[in-house]
């Protein structure tokens, strides 16, 4: 997935990372913008972007040992391989490590104080993923690669992060309440929901047959729109959590 980094950095290499890295860029200054009450600190963003980075490579280890055992159980040509594969072992292994390193750069911090800051968080996580993941494909297999993941991939990462912030935000009001039970569902909830959501997505994108295309289609628009409605509300009805 990464050998891109032994390539040699050509002006034509640096038009498909900036077409890679482009999209995200933009998703993250359209969340930051939503932040009406407290606006992060750029050093806050950074340290997310960077662990969605970090993320992205625990992720990839956990994919190839997991794929190699399953590969070792089960025939690649099985519908249960495949759910298994996009279900538990992508969706598992990429959510699980976002939320890893959300939770160890924010749960503590003193800046987490307003509900919309876990939309913030997940999703500069979620993107920072994406970017890196975005500059692997491109380089590898060109513009066109960009292109379709432009409207796909990358957006589907961030509507993944806004899910997984929606719970995380919540797991915080009710961790400030004192409510440790409540919390752990929901922090439970923050990976679990996005990991089904990301399963859904991969396993439908690789059905060929026309219709399979359909429900693709249809799926990602319900995601994107779902999420951008979230994202709206949760933006205008911003309140602190430790009021």
């Amino acid at each position: 997935m990464f050998y891109f980094l032994t390539r040699p950095i050509t002006n034509a290499n640096l038009v498909l990372i900036a077409a890679a890295v482009i999209p995200a860029i933009f998703l993250m200054v359209k969340v930051y913008k939503s932040d009406r009450l407290e606006k992060e600190s750029p050093g806050m963003l950074l340290r997310l972007v960077t662990a969605g980075i970090l993320s992205s490579l625990l992720a990839l280890v956990e994919e190839r040992i997991a794929e190699t055992l399953l590969n070792f159980v089960l025939d690649s040509s099985m519908l249960l391989y495949n759910i298994i594969l996009y279900f538990v072992i992508v969706a598992g292994a990429e959510e699980s490590s976002k939320y890893l390193f959300l939770k160890r750069r924010t749960w503590n911090s003193p800046e987490f104080n307003c509900r919309y800051d876990g939309v913030v968080y997940a999703v500069f996580v979620s993107l920072g993923f994406a970017l890196w993941e975005n500059i692997s494909y491109v380089i590898t297999y060109g513009f066109s690669t960009a292109l379709v993941r432009a409207v796909t991939a990358i957006p589907g990462h961030a509507c993944f992060g806004v899910f997984m912030g929606i719970f995380y935000s919540m797991a915080k009001q009710f961790d400030y309440r004192g409510n440790k039970a409540a919390s752990k569902l929901l922090r439970l909830f923050s990976f679990l929901f996005p990991a089904l959501l990301h399963g859904t997505y991969d396993f439908i994108a690789t059905l060929e047959s026309q219709q399979g295309s359909w429900y693709f289609v249809l799926f990602v628009g319900i995601l994107f729109l779902t999420s951008f409605l979230l994202v709206s509300k949760t933006a205008k009805k911003d309140k602190y959590i430790n009021r």
